[in-house]
């Protein structure tokens, strides 16, 4: 039988791991595997939390479930019913069956009363009050727990409120007495470690979601002082999109979706590519290349830029089909010296890119309806290693803001098709 020096092991070990940073995983399973051998007869768990996140709405973790099943599952805002009835969740769901087994389930239950933790021994009775007990009898379970440790309100943020753990066993006896006061002792303390894991992984998606994946890591790795900026040699990305103000001023209300659109398509080509997306500003997108090796980045960003040209095509026929506003994209490419860094006030911070080359491919992206070509390039990309035999020439332009007029450069219709 589990004993109190048992319990403050298991709460030392899970002390210990959430100060180590481990992830919801390894606390879950490393923390059942602990307690078993302690004698605490526990033969599955679940345990999930909410979160802030642009897709999913929490995460799962599992132990000692059916091999085939994910240990670890990420539950979106519009999930299959299948998923949602899995996880006994339907936050955010519209189907019908779905919302009624969530109703019919302990945490619901739970949440309407207040309860901290819901006990049932797994009979046909129970299974009958509660839908989701059926799958655990039908396993052999005996005896099931459901716990909820709730957050103050100082500790919440977004939908993350709380942290929902259920435990069960197939012990002929089910849980004793002692077992569930161990368990009301050391769940708290792995709700904590799940707490602070979930947080570490949140902050760093926010990172990444608002600032770009690079400079999300940066600032995350304490680069977040005022003017600290590194000069690096990139390739610099600028697109917008055409006829955007026309558009917005004939079909407002199709601005947030044709954005959404478009930009799903370009930011993808871009990381795939090993870019960074660094600002969204309304229809144009400001991203770079790290030019270590001038050439491969070069190569990057003309692949990106072509596989956006298709991908846009294959978008504007489904919107078109729908009855949808269709655009395309004007696209700048550029490579040189830029400062990569903090800018701004006390108060507000940017992590950017700034510098004369900055400025130059802005206004070459403002050239393309001009001369009437999707995707213009400098002088200085042309002639990086390799680039002249992808490129034609569309002739000198004079550039606003900038003192010598440049020779531009498009895509090579041919290499392109």
């Amino acid at each position: 039988m589990i004993d109190g020096a048992d319990i403050d092991a298991l709460n030392a070990w899970l002390a210990k791991a959430g100060l180590r940073g481990e992830p919801e995983a390894a606390l879950v399973s490393g923390f059942c595997e602990r307690a078993v051998a302690a004698g605490l007869p526990i033969s599955r768990a679940q345990l999930f939390i909410d979160t802030l996140h642009p897709v999913y709405e929490g995460r799962l973790v599992r132990w000692g479930h059916d091999p085939s099943q994910p240990v670890v599952h990420e539950y979106g805002r519009t999930g299959s019913p299948e998923a949602a009835a899995d996880l006994h969740l339907s936050s955010g769901l519209e189907q019908s069956g779905v919302v009624t087994r969530w109703r019919a389930s302990p945490f619901f239950r739970m949440l309407q009363t207040g309860e901290s933790l819901l006990r049932r021994r797994v009979t046909a009775e129970s299974a009958a009050e509660f839908p989701v007990l059926r799958d655990y009898q039908s396993a052999g379970m005996t005896d099931y727990v459901a716990i909820i440790n709730r957050f103050a309100p100082e500790g919440i943020i977004g939908e993350m409120d709380c942290v929902y753990s259920s435990w069960v066993t197939g012990q002929p006896d089910g849980f004793a007495d002692a077992h569930i006061a161990a368990l009301t002792r050391v769940v708290p303390t792995l709700a904590l470690a799940v707490k602070a894991a979930a947080l570490a992984r949140m902050t760093g998606t926010l990172m990444e979601t608002y600032l770009g994946r690079d400079a999300g890591r940066r600032v995350l790795s304490g680069r977040i002082m005022r003017g600290v900026a590194d000069r690096i040699d990139a390739v610099i990305w600028f697109s917008d999109l055409r006829g955007f103000t026309r558009i917005t001023d004939s079909a407002p209300e199709q601005v947030i979706p044709l954005l959404n659109d478009y930009a799903d398509v370009i930011v993808s080509a871009i990381h795939a590519q090993g870019g960074d997306v660094l600002k969204l500003i309304g229809d144009g997108i400001l991203a770079i290349f790290a030019a270590a090796d001038r050439p491969h980045a070069c190569a990057a960003a003309l692949a990106a830029a072509t596989a956006t040209r298709s991908d846009v095509a294959a978008l504007n026929a489904i919107r078109a089909r729908d009855g949808l506003p269709v655009t395309d994209m004007y696209l700048g490419l550029h490579v040189g010296e830029v400062f990569y860094g903090n800018v701004g006030s006390t108060e507000r911070l940017d992590f950017t890119v700034v510098g004369p080359a900055v400025n130059e491919t802005s206004r070459i992206a403002a050239m393309c309806r001009s001369v009437e070509q999707p995707v213009l390039v400098s002088e200085a990309f042309a002639n990086v290693d390799g680039m002249r035999g992808r490129l034609v020439s569309v002739g000198r332009y004079a550039l606003r803001g900038v003192a010598q007029p440049q020779e531009l450069f498009t895509l090579d219709p041919v290499q392109a098709g």
